[in-house]
């Protein structure tokens, strides 16, 4: 798959200084780990999910998770399960005839309920699994942890297929600060062996929330639910340095029609860039994404995470676009980088408004022009208001 892939050539020319690249689930871990921008979550009940990937009809669709869990009735376990090979089975199917090739296809996800369904399930797909990048771990734990590692390890053994794990962090025991440093502490150790297979790490906001009956609203940030941001400092403490944390997902997909606080989004960006039809872009962002999972996400990025779980298909071009580097990030990551000989300590950036320490500021600076090979790197002046404006113009035209 390839960001921003449904606009035209002449568009891209026009938003990126650097276009995304092309990445599928053989791409190195290390740049992978950066690639799954807005993944999002459907009920592997649905009866279109092979359609939809065989006939790419979310265009900007570049990740996705199939649920067994959460989204599905206990009592639809069974028909899900055998829903869901049949979509795989359907998708691999159509990348061995030639329908869709390797690199349309985005990385998908099975999200299980449990290490013995995962088995199972591999077993039964057989050489279609294939299609998988990897799995979802829900409820991780101390408890399970070891289930969930060793079985995907034997998977990977038996089939010789590539695969990664994604644990969610959502239960009672890290949560809770009574036992949370030390369930941290005992679960980074153990994910030490198994490093290679970890792609992300994602955080279960809406069961962390549920344990104390909290649920928050349209206009409220997770990094506004006191309990929430208290437990993703930690997280990001703990993990962050050694894994790519994922931000929570935003589960509104239409904003309240009655505001309780004002806009959260300036009017000017959008006036200055595009005029009206700037304006108009700002509506659009206003009345079907909520200006608060712009805020959310921009929260997750200057917090160091990378990527979004959204549920609805409305939510993906508004995270990724936000996800791209811009020109000033990445002409200081270059330059850290090229000036990281042990010469100089400090450089100037070239928008000569700010100093960029070399040791500092490295693994930023890394992480940034990982991300600019994913994600491409927008031109001088230009931002996700752009990027947003052109799909509003492309579907217009439609």
């Amino acid at each position: 798959m390839r960001y921003f892939n449904y606009l035209s050539e002449l568009q891209r020319e026009g938003i990126f200084l650097m276009k995304p690249t092309i990445v599928t689930k053989s791409t190195p871990k290390d740049l992978l780990q950066y690639s799954l921008g807005a993944t999002l979550y459907m009920p592997s009940t649905r009866h279109d999910i092979a359609e939809l990937v065989i006939s790419k009809k979310y265009t900007e669709l570049c990740s996705m998770v199939l649920c067994l869990e959460d989204a599905i009735g206990d009592n639809e376990v069974e028909m899900a399960e055998a829903m869901v090979i049949k979509h795989i089975e359907a998708i691999y199917n159509s990348l061995k005839e030639q329908v869709i090739s390797t690199e349309e296809l985005p990385l998908i996800f099975l999200r299980v309920r449990s290490p013995e369904q995962m088995s199972r399930i591999s077993y039964q797909l057989k050489e279609s699994l294939d299609c998988l990048t990897g799995f979802v771990f829900p409820k991780f734990s101390v408890y399970n942890a070891t289930a969930y590692l060793e079985n995907l390890v034997t998977i990977v053994k038996e089939t010789n297929i590539k695969l990664y794990g994604m644990p969610i962090f959502e239960t009672p025991d890290i949560i809770d600060k009574e036992t949370r440093v030390m369930n941290f502490l005992t679960i980074k150790k153990l994910l030490e062996n198994y490093k290679d297979s970890i792609l992300n790490i994602r955080i279960g906001a809406t069961d962390l929330c549920g344990l104390y009956g909290i649920r928050r609203n349209c206009h409220t940030t997770i990094y506004d639910i006191s309990i929430i941001r208290d437990f993703i400092t930690d997280l990001i403490n703990f993990f962050a340095r050694d894994y790519v944390i994922s931000g929570p997902v935003w589960e509104y997909f239409e904003n309240s029609t009655t505001r309780i606080l004002k806009p959260q989004l300036r009017q000017s960006p959008f006036s200055e860039s595009y005029g009206e039809g700037g304006l108009k872009v700002r509506t659009q962002l206003l009345s079907e994404y909520g200006d608060g999972l712009i805020k959310e996400t921009l929260l997750d990025l200057a917090n160091g995470l990378n990527g979004k779980t959204v549920i609805h298909p409305n939510h993906v071009k508004i995270v990724q676009s936000l996800i791209v580097v811009s020109n000033e990030e990445y002409l200081d990551a270059l330059s850290i980088v090229e000036n990281y000989t042990g010469n100089v300590g400090v450089v100037k950036s070239e928008y000569l408004n700010k100093m960029n320490e070399i040791k500092p500021h490295y693994l930023w600076a890394d992480k940034v022009l990982k991300k600019s090979k994913i994600y491409g790197v927008y031109h001088d002046n230009h931002n996700f208001i752009d990027l947003l404006a052109e799909s509003t113009y492309s579907s217009n035209l439609v």
